[in-house]
């Protein structure tokens, strides 16, 4: 059955675009692009197999564009982990070219760096085949950040745990950052959850870099992406975004998420009218959102649009641990006259 909202209004208006009629909360997230139906047939067939003579893959965890993430059961030990499969061939058997191989690769090294972080998730071996390669990685039954929010409702009005976890994830992220390592694709389907939901695993490092400048536009999540890397800059500005910014700003959606269960925009361009309110006035998001001044100030900073001026993340993490209340409670929001949030005109 269906929880009831946590907030007692409808949903803001995520794209309010004429024809936009989804308000549950799962339609306020992007979902990750369904798989091939020949490579999912693939990846069927391998279920069942044993890689290095323990590892049996039992279960499909997940697809998505780089391949399969499967359930592999150590035989010896009954341990479980998490097999990401990094295909080798294309879904029509090509294989593919040196620059994916080398994008792979990379995503490998990267993610190595960076799991000697609690916060990210511990990358335990490379299993290399013909077909593909197997990241083998810890498993974490509780699934994704995203599953976390929108079916188990963990996070949305109890301010004081969105804090503890989001402070992890930062912590995460800014040790990425001293790396050298930007992600890029930061989501809630790129968080892991376990412990009861009181810890946070960043994972996914497909999308990183060690470029701190990037100019690949348009990459990651369109909900998630800075303005600055929705659009290729005009003729005569430096043809690049700076990937540090970047992150900061969908650390805010992310952190949004986990206090409201909402977005507060489709995308950050002028042409989502959400957005363009945000950018018109800055206590916009209060009436979407039931967000309290304090935490209504720390996003305005966390979503300037100039990158140079964008809070930093040991800044953003002082003013996230000073912060008494993210949201305003569904009581205090009906005891008050004409205060419920409203969809814009």
């Amino acid at each position: 059955m269906r929880r009831p909202a946590p907030f007692p209004y409808p949903s803001p208006p995520i794209s309010p675009h004429d024809g936009d009629t989804e308000g549950g909360i799962r339609a306020t997230f992007a979902t990750p692009p369904e798989q091939p139906p020949s490579l999912s047939a693939v990846a069927e067939k391998r279920l069942g197999i044993t890689l290095e003579g323990n590892l049996r893959l039992n279960q499909i965890l997940g697809t998505g564009a780089y391949g399969v993430v499967y359930l592999a059961v150590d035989a010896e030990t009954g341990d479980c982990y998490a097999a990401k499969c990094l295909e080798k061939f294309s879904a029509d058997g090509t294989p593919l070219g040196l620059r994916a191989i080398a994008h792979q690769r990379e995503e490998i090294r990267l993610h190595s760096l960076a799991s000697a972080h609690p916060n990210v998730t511990s990358l335990h071996k490379i299993l290399d085949y013909p077909d593909c390669t197997y990241v083998i990685l810890d498993y974490y039954p509780e699934g994704d950040l995203f599953r976390n929010i929108t079916e188990l409702r963990r996070y949305v009005g109890n301010d004081e745990l969105c804090k503890k976890v989001f402070v992890q994830v930062l912590d995460a992220v800014e040790y990425c950052h001293g790396l050298g390592i930007y992600h890029r694709d930061l989501k809630p389907e790129n968080i892991l959850v376990s412990d009861d939901g009181d810890t946070l695993k960043l994972a996914d490092f497909g999308l990183a870099t060690c470029d701190s400048e990037s100019n690949e536009y348009g990459c990651g999540s369109m909900t998630y992406m800075s303005p600055e890397c929705l659009v290729t800059c005009p003729s005569g500005c430096d043809p690049y975004y700076k990937c540090g910014p970047h992150d900061v700003w969908s650390l805010g959606i992310v952190l949004i998420n986990l206090t409201c269960g909402r977005n507060p925009w489709k995308e950050a361009l002028p042409k989502d009218r959400a957005y363009r309110k945000f950018t018109q006035r800055r206590g916009f998001l209060k009436t979407i959102l039931p967000l309290t001044d304090e935490f209504n100030d720390i996003l305005s900073d966390v979503f300037n649009p100039d990158p140079e001026l964008r809070i930093t993340i040991p800044k953003l993490r002082a003013r996230i641990m000073e912060c008494a209340r993210f949201t305003v409670p569904a009581a205090e929001i009906a005891s008050l006259p004409s205060s419920a949030p409203h969809t814009p005109s």
